[in-house]
């Protein structure tokens, strides 16, 4: 690979493992104002949003200036909204509500991440050769595995006892910094990260392409992207992948939310302890993904919906564990089945959708379909808690959710595939 292409996946990787920590430090800042559970899972809602609401227009903006700038102002975007964090827990007098203003500030870095998405595909594509576009993405995919697995688990160390004590007795001289809790240090320190993506984002190559957006009419790319949808839910093996892993991404935002809740509940574990468990699960999600990889060619790739099923069943075990070496081992099994069953369908989805509308816009309704699901299924768990409901009650319906929604997904492909209509696919198509 050029030395560019090592820019850009460093300018993707600390941004994207900042966006991990930012959500710890978030929901602890709204932990110590003492803010309602059903409260948690809106941080995440507020930073998906605008995924969904500028769905239409970001490949538009991506496209409209060298990537390496849309990256560089999408990241100081995200430094802004973290600035704004630290001020909304700093500001307000002890008993003053932050929630609202805490929200805002992640939702400020949800939509610089939303941004900043079809610029980190898209350059690669302006950039790379097309027969190393495969590898690209592997180390892209691979990338964000890490950085979910690392953000997390450095947003659980800076907000921990050990790690905060010695952040908050740092002092300069003369000068009083008003830093008194763990969010507020872990919030400065994930600053830093956003700075060091911002610094390699100066330093991702001009690919020299000619950088004018197709249109700038909002009602033309409003009527674009519509159709685009359509087409994708239209095809009978589209819908089939669109469907599984808009379910997957939805139950995967809500399933982080119902850890740090169930650990808590059933092992009596604090944020920054629960973080550890979320990073057990997706280091499964990785280790099933790898396997996929492997294993499974595309032309086959429909048949994991079954593990699927078998996830959902899985996560309902939860209820029963009350020890930690019960419970690794089953954050491990969940993800790995999570990660097996996703990597194919998502392979298979990015062959439809090319050959359909291209890369990028299959990019863009891809994102649109699976932050719709994240919101309402995120959505559906604050009600939930907010309802009152046992998180055990809450395990057992997202489980049995998950399986009856993959089961019908199944039973629509075998109708599909009775009907003899399904487009084929070459056996040796790629990843």
């Amino acid at each position: 690979m050029p030395f560019g292409f090592y820019i850009i996946m460093a300018a993707q990787f600390f941004s994207s493992l900042a966006d991990n920590a930012l959500l710890v430090a978030a929901i602890a800042t709204l932990i110590q104002t003492a803010a309602p559970d059903w409260m948690m899972p809106l941080i995440k809602f507020f930073f998906t949003v605008s995924y969904v609401v500028f769905a239409a227009f970001v490949g538009a903006f991506a496209d409209s200036m060298p990537k390496g700038r849309v990256m560089f102002i999408t990241n100081v975007l995200k430094i802004v909204g973290c600035l704004l964090m630290f001020v909304a827990a700093w500001l307000p007098a002890p008993g003053e509500s932050v929630y609202i203003p805490v929200l805002m500030a992640y939702g400020v870095v949800g939509l610089g991440a939303a941004a900043y998405s079809p610029a980190k595909y898209g350059i690669l594509t302006e950039y790379l050769p097309h027969h190393k576009l495969v590898v690209a993405n592997g180390w892209i995919e691979g990338l964000t595995v890490a950085s979910i697995i690392l953000g997390t688990l450095l947003g659980g160390v800076l907000i921990s006892e050990t790690v905060s004590i010695k952040l908050l007795s740092i002092d300069i001289p003369q000068f009083d910094t008003g830093i008194d809790s763990p969010p507020e240090a872990a919030i400065l320190i994930i600053v830093l990260f956003y700075v060091i993506a911002a610094v390699f984002n100066l330093y991702i190559p001009d690919t020299g392409v000619d950088h004018r957006a197709p249109s700038k009419n909002p009602l033309f790319l409003i009527h674009e992207f519509a159709h685009c949808v359509k087409l994708l839910w239209s095809d009978k093996l589209g819908q089939i992948s669109l469907a599984t892993t808009t379910l997957f991404w939805g139950a995967g935002a809500t399933l982080q939310f119902i850890v740090i809740k169930w650990a808590a509940v059933a092992l009596g574990y604090t944020l920054s302890q629960a973080t550890i468990l979320q990073g057990i699960c997706a280091f499964g999600i990785a280790t099933g993904a790898v396997i996929a990889a492997r294993i499974i060619p595309l032309n086959r790739a429909v048949n994991v919906v079954p593990v699927g099923i078998a996830m959902g069943l899985i996560v309902i075990a939860m209820i029963f564990v009350r020890s930690i070496v019960v419970a690794v081992p089953l954050m491990i099994l969940i993800g790995a089945l999570a990660g097996f069953f996703v990597v194919p369908m998502n392979a298979l989805l990015q062959h439809r959708g090319h050959i359909l509308m291209g890369a990028g816009h299959s990019i863009a309704v891809q994102n649109f379909n699976e932050n719709l699901s994240i919101l309402a299924m995120l959505g559906f768990y604050s009600l939930l808690i907010w309802l009152d409901f046992s998180i055990h009650t809450v395990i057992v319906l997202f489980g049995v959710f998950v399986a009856v929604t993959m089961s019908l997904v199944r039973q629509r492909y075998l109708n599909n595939l009775h009907s003899g209509v399904l487009p084929a696919i070459p056996a040796d198509a790629h990843h």
